[in-house]
């Protein structure tokens, strides 16, 4: 059995008066790499600076390897908490190499076990062939490399990342937050990672939290989360959709704008109006004689799909992602139908809480803070 590395109970911070974080609570599992995503200003940095030591607790508490490391008006220094931390600007001292760079944090290790973590930290990032050159001298991407070297060097019991590939560009992102996965998990670090990339975060993670106006929305593997996601707002964030009405006419069938639909497993209330999500992938073309018809607006060539936005009869837009051979004119006609057996809804009246998804299943810092992390972690 996995045990709980890091647990957060009814965690609350605030700036001044201003609440910040409200009754955050989740559980991280040794070895996990979770993600936090949300937009801008949600509270993902912050609950980080929270786990790290910099931001103090109102309410509630967070415990770290069957230790409390922070409650309200008490917590154990960031230096002590053994946690380390990847900086959105990476941090790097630009006047020392990558080598020196890597061993800033392990002073307090003697010189011999300094050097065999050094080398173990350049061989995990594979910078071995770079350890002399300074960071003024390495890309975006092998930058992001030593920092995540240089926080891994000291064996923290827990790394912190926040926006580590912010930096760099869509196709290095990608193929880095892959390598970075491969790296925590070779090297068997828990980590916990903000992002508002879900690409990214689907990517890295082994769990996911989406957070909004300070709040944890939902906490749940990347599958459930977009499969099951707890409100519309999380729908909408990790994954591209619209929102059409639908009525339901039995335990197992909707009538929708895109026709009627059976959806087995379900055990929806007759008569009840909801909103349902409908991604893309989830539409296709029929020539049924019963088919919805709708008004092709315009279409964006992606390559091997081309994104198609139709005009429904109640007047709504839907985005339907087809192969690129499927070619549709604007002002054309043609009838849709949905093809999905495992649409999200939501109660169209928007009163529900977490637990009221209509699913198949019911779903469950600075520089200067930098070297403070690195010297704290130093074993």
């Amino acid at each position: 059995m996995v045990n709980s590395l890091l647990k957060i109970d009814n965690l609350a911070c605030q700036y001044g008066s201003v609440p910040v974080l409200k009754n955050i609570g989740l559980q991280v599992l040794e070895g996990e790499i979770c993600c936090l995503l949300g937009p801008s200003g949600c509270g993902k940095t912050t609950l980080l600076q929270a786990i790290a030591g910099f931001t103090p607790l109102v309410t509630g508490q967070i415990e770290l390897d069957a230790q409390i490391i922070a409650e309200p008006g008490s917590g154990m220094a960031p230096e002590a908490r053994g946690i380390g931390m990847v900086f959105q600007d990476y941090a790097l001292f630009p006047h020392l190499t990558v080598r020196q760079n890597i061993g800033f944090g392990l002073k307090s290790v003697d010189r011999t076990e300094r050097q065999v973590r050094i080398r173990e930290a350049l061989d995990l990032v594979k910078m071995e062939a770079l350890a002399d050159r300074y960071p003024h001298e390495l890309s975006g991407g092998q930058q992001q490399r030593v920092a995540l070297a240089r926080a891994l060097a000291p064996k923290p019991r827990l790394l912190l990342m926040d926006e580590p590939f912010s930096n760099l560009d869509t196709e290095l992102r990608r193929s880095l937050s892959r390598e970075v996965r491969r790296i925590l998990k070779t090297a068997g670090i828990t980590a916990i990672m903000v992002t508002h990339d879900r690409d990214e975060a689907f990517v890295v993670s082994d769990r996911l939290g989406v957070m909004d106006q300070g709040r944890l929305l939902q906490w749940g593997t990347p599958a459930q989360v977009y499969h099951q996601p707890a409100t519309p707002l999380v729908a909408s964030f990790v994954g591209d959709g619209n929102w059409i009405e639908g009525r339901v006419l039995d335990s197992q069938t909707l009538a929708t704008e895109l026709g009627t639909v059976h959806q087995p497993g379900h055990l929806w209330t007759a008569g009840k109006s909801l909103d349902i999500f409908v991604r893309p992938h989830e539409v296709t073309v029929t020539d049924a004689f019963d088919a919805v018809q709708v008004e092709t607006l315009s279409g964006e060539f992606l390559g091997t799909q081309t994104l198609y936005r139709f005009r429904l009869h109640s007047g709504r837009e839907l985005e339907a992602q087809f192969g690129s051979q499927a070619v549709f004119q604007p002002g054309s006609t043609l009838g849709l139908a949905l093809t999905s057996a495992n649409l999200v809804a939501f109660p169209a009246s928007g009163d529900y809480d977490q637990t009221d998804w209509y699913g198949p299943v019911t779903p469950l810092a600075t520089q200067a803070q930098s070297a403070t992390l690195l010297s704290a972690t130093a074993r």
